[in-house]
């Protein structure tokens, strides 16, 4: 089944707990805070049920059609496939939704590639993938501990509970959850919320190790909210990445959740907890969906500094075209990294399926990690103090003898005064607004911390074949007798 906007939108409406600092949300899909991005995803399904965007993205399998992301691949095309509905769909919004509803859904696919991993929990993972594809499922994920966890025996000393998200009970009906997760964005505006353990365990960390799924509306489930940007965006004139795409980031909150075993994955198994995301298919094929979204996002800023330096009557001064050459050299090798993730597929985690190549997804990772920051600076630069020097607001407008002036005076030979505000106004939404400042720390950090990521690098390397070719060299350097015989 293919889900509509509209029925997406209503399904917000089905009392899940959401907070605002101390503001309960009565209804997400309207309240200033969540509106237009909710309206964004409602578009996302939109454009799922365009006659023309058909067989782009969606696929056909048990008689039914199907978002294509909760396909399996077999083939490099269906490996492209699944490639080329990632980009399609981020583009409206420039990539700025990095949890969008292809997010986790390719996560759960990739883990159905393998699902005999998961032991005695095997039929729920089967049965997971099914209820999200047959019902069109936005899932969003929280897979770590909040970071006051990380000390146990603070809590120990001072008789406190432990606040990382655990196992306080079971019996014959489920498991009983208590404690947080974080960091869940896009929770407040999904179907379904994904707990569980990016990040090792230690192996007494049992009751930590639950993998499980609940709806966003369980009973004693509830999400706190970041502070919103959306609501301080009075227009799409004045804030346009801002007005629609406030991608809301909240924190779980378990009071007593009971969660039925049908909706467990693990359980008292800390390796697993972690190893599911590493020894299925489930990081190559949901990070293959962050690259892609990542190189939307990246072609974005490089449009978005070519305007600025044409704006400026800068774009033929050497220096900046070199800077933009730079900007240009950066998305071309992020989009090489992305088409080599197909060309370079591997016959894995089983035999008969393919996935992206994963050494090329996490250095796509690692690009974003070490470039975002750069890229920003960089059009931040371009920018100078262009974006310091609009009017506050297009209020000036509505006072013609002002509105005179502003044209005369703010206009350039290369663009005139209103055009230069917008632009301005555009630059300054993903460079220095509350919305750029938290895409400038997801970017570095939604992968993990840096080291975590080149973990992943180091992991996947073929370091015994690049240590071979070495020590081929070594057993050719034969010393001469003399020195053979000197040294005996």
């Amino acid at each position: 089944m293919l889900k509509s906007g509209k029925d997406y939108l209503e399904g917000l409406r089905d009392g899940r707990v959401v907070y605002i600092g101390r503001e309960r949300v009565d209804d997400v899909p309207s309240h200033p805070a969540f509106r237009n991005a909710a309206r964004a995803f409602a578009d996302f399904y939109d454009m799922k049920r365009d006659p023309a965007l058909r067989d782009a993205l969606t696929y056909e399998e048990d008689g039914e059609r199907h978002s294509i992301y909760y396909m399996k691949a077999r083939t490099k095309d269906d490996l492209a496939k699944r490639s080329h509905a990632h980009r399609i769909l981020a583009e409206p919004s420039f990539g700025l939704l990095g949890r969008s509803p292809d997010y986790i859904a390719s996560f759960v696919t990739g883990m159905n590639l393998r699902p005999e991993l998961f032991g005695p929990y095997a039929g729920n993972v089967r049965a997971y993938y099914k209820f999200m594809r047959d019902n069109d499922i936005f899932a969003a994920h929280a897979i770590v501990s909040p970071q006051a966890s990380r000390d146990p025996d603070f809590f120990q000393r001072k008789n406190l509970p432990n606040p990382a998200c655990r196992v306080i009970a079971e019996d014959d009906d489920g498991v009983v959850i208590s404690g947080m997760k974080m960091l869940a964005t896009g929770s407040a505006l999904a179907d379904e919320i994904w707990i569980g353990n990016i990040l090792p365990l230690s192996p007494e960390a049992k009751a930590e190790s639950i993998t499980f799924a609940v709806p966003c509306n369980a009973k004693g489930v509830s999400l706190w909210s970041r502070k919103p940007f959306a609501p301080a965006a009075p227009s799409e004139f004045e804030a346009p990445l801002t007005y629609r795409f406030d991608e809301a980031d909240a924190m779980v909150m378990f009071d007593n959740v009971k969660v039925p075993w049908e909706r467990v994955f693990v359980h008292n198994d800390p390796a697993l907890s972690r190893g599911l995301y590493i020894e299925t298919a489930a990081h190559s094929y949901g990070n293959h969906h962050s690259n892609v979204r990542l190189l939307v996002k990246m072609q974005f800023l490089t449009g978005l500094a070519s305007r600025i330096a044409q704006a400026n009557g800068a774009a033929e001064v050497p220096a900046v075209r070199e800077t933009l050459g730079r900007l240009a050299a950066l998305e071309a090798l992020l989009e090489a990294v992305v088409a080599g993730q197909i060309q370079a597929a591997e016959e894995w985690p089983v035999p008969g399926y393919l996935t992206f190549n994963r050494r090329m997804m996490y250095a796509g990772l690692n690009w974003g990690v070490e470039n975002y920051s750069l890229v920003i600076d960089t059009l931040r630069e371009l920018c100078g103090g262009g974006m310091l020097q609009m009017p506050a607001d297009g209020s000036v407008l509505e006072d013609a003898g002002m509105a005179e002036q502003f044209r005369t005076f703010w206009q350039t030979p290369h663009m005139g005064a209103l055009d230069r505000m917008k632009l301005f106004r555009l630059a300054w939404d993903i460079i220095g607004s509350e919305l750029g400042g938290r895409h400038l720390q997801y970017e570095k950090f939604f992968p993990g911390a840096s080291f975590i990521v080149r973990n992943h690098n180091y992991r996947e390397a073929p370091w015994t074949a690049w240590q071979g070719r070495i020590d081929t060299i070594l057993q050719r350097m034969t010393p001469p007798p003399e020195l053979t015989e000197a040294a005996e």
